[in-house]
């Protein structure tokens, strides 16, 4: 695989698994070579405008959960994907990332977890808007590899995905999507 650094990681989409096309990079010398790389976020603000303007297809940035989002905001436009770390499973500040992205900010291309993407966080993070999974865990790629998402069938919470035709509570939701 291509993209993944880490092995036994597989990229998993709503779509199914799939080949991945960006390669995690530590340093900006990495855009002088073919190929989509994924920055961490001071090597991304370090770049020049006209590096990140010419770029911009080519260029993700990566968030740790204690990276402050505002600090892209007005650079999303110069960016085709974000990814988000899950270093810890206790850690969720990338969640709310995550839906800010989405709900907040109108962030169109790919949101991606990386690190921890465990079996029982992965249904949430589809709600809040995340698209692409960097998946390790061997629990959570056996259900994938299966066509088994999880999560529970109603929820009370509004998401940034859309709700599904049908009767509408204002307490209750039906999730949409598969089971």
């Amino acid at each position: 695989m291509t993209g993944s650094t880490t092995a036994g990681t597989r990229l998993w989409t709503p779509d199914g698994f799939r080949e991945d096309e960006w390669t995690h990079a530590e340093s900006a010398e990495a855009l002088a070579g073919n190929g989509r790389f994924i920055l961490p976020l001071q090597t991304f603000l370090g770049l020049d405008d006209e590096v990140r303007e010419s770029a911009r297809e080519r260029i993700g940035v990566l968030l740790q959960p204690g990276d402050e989002l505002d600090k892209i905001v007005g650079l999303l436009d110069q960016l085709s994907l974000v990814a988000l770390a899950f270093p810890a499973f206790n850690d969720g500040r990338s969640f709310s990332k995550g839906e800010l992205l989405r709900a907040r900010h109108h962030f169109k291309g790919p949101v991606r977890a990386t690190g921890q993407v465990l079996v029982d966080q992965l249904p949430h993070m589809l709600r809040l808007g995340f698209d692409e999974f960097e998946v390790s865990n061997p629990v959570l790629l056996k259900r994938l590899e299966e066509g088994r998402t999880g999560g529970l069938p109603v929820y009370y919470q509004p998401a940034v995905e859309p709700e599904p035709k049908g009767p509408k509570y204002s307490w209750r939701r039906k999730r949409a999507g598969p089971e």
